[in-house]
């Protein structure tokens, strides 16, 4: 089913505050409570919403290092793709993990508490895995811009 404004609308609502319910969405946005629920409801059985979560203040749990890890592995294959990318969700460490196209074949987010606690990870985890060829490492020391929100038409 196509999406309409006011279901642009709820999607944009939700997006900004999940905790919301859908009374508070329905009266921001100008429709009734019950609509705004069916909507909600129609939207998360059709696969927009993806899940509800809270957004943790990494900061404030001790959570300070953000590390970009561009990763390249010595074999290619399907098998051994899939592989490191569910070793890679076993690691509480690892926050992302996205397959690329181009100079390297991995990019990881990690997050730690601090940088010891990162080279413990880099190397008691992620270069002992097997084919790991490569691990380049670029640390966030500022974060400008952190949005889960996508831009909705």
């Amino acid at each position: 089913m196509a999406l309409d404004k006011v279901d642009i609308k709820i999607l944009a609502a939700l997006q900004e505050d999940a905790a919301r319910s859908s009374a508070e969405i329905a009266q921001v946005i100008g429709i009734s409570a019950s609509t705004c629920g069916h909507r909600i409801k129609r939207l998360t059985t059709e696969g927009y919403v993806r899940k509800t979560i809270a957004i943790l203040n990494r900061e404030k749990l001790d959570m300070r290092a953000q590390f970009f890890v561009k990763v390249n592995v010595l074999q290619h294959d399907p098998q051994y793709v899939r592989e490191f990318v569910e070793r890679m969700k076993t690691m509480p460490e690892v926050l992302e993990c996205h397959v690329l196209l181009g100079a390297f074949d991995f990019l990881l987010r990690v997050v730690t508490p601090d940088l010891r606690s990162y080279e413990a990870f880099y190397f008691k985890k992620l270069t002992c895995i097997p084919g790991v060829r490569e691990a380049s490492t670029s640390v966030s020391i500022s974060e400008v811009k952190m949005t889960t929100a996508l831009p909705l038409r």
